[in-house]
């Protein structure tokens, strides 16, 4: 019996944002160099007040960098993004523990 190998990912969230990044980015909505410029500008401004880990922090900043550049192409208006991460957030906490988190329909 072998073992079980680690995930890579620390959550599920950090694997779908890497993973829409990848996509985007082959679908040619942005360069990969464009995407590490950006990214790696947020990772130093972020890494000014701590070491990142590579785990929740390290995502927050992809996050981060991610709706920027949505926003700065065209691709994600910022204030649609906050009206939906609110959403989201009050859906999380109307939400049983343990039951699935969803939006409601005036979303």
């Amino acid at each position: 019996m072998s073992a079980r190998p680690e995930p890579v990912f620390e959550a599920p969230w950090h694997a779908q944002v890497f993973a829409l990044t990848v996509h985007l980015n082959e679908a040619g909505h942005f360069g990969w160099s464009d995407w590490a410029a950006r990214f790696g500008a947020t990772l130093k401004r972020h890494g000014v007040d701590r070491d990142l880990n590579g785990g929740e922090d390290y995502f927050a900043a992809w996050l981060e960098t991610l709706e920027g550049f949505l926003a700065e192409i065209g691709m994600a208006d910022a204030a649609d993004v906050e009206r939906l991460r609110g959403a989201w957030e009050a859906a999380y906490l109307r939400t049983p523990h343990g039951a699935p988190v969803a939006l409601g329909e005036d979303v």
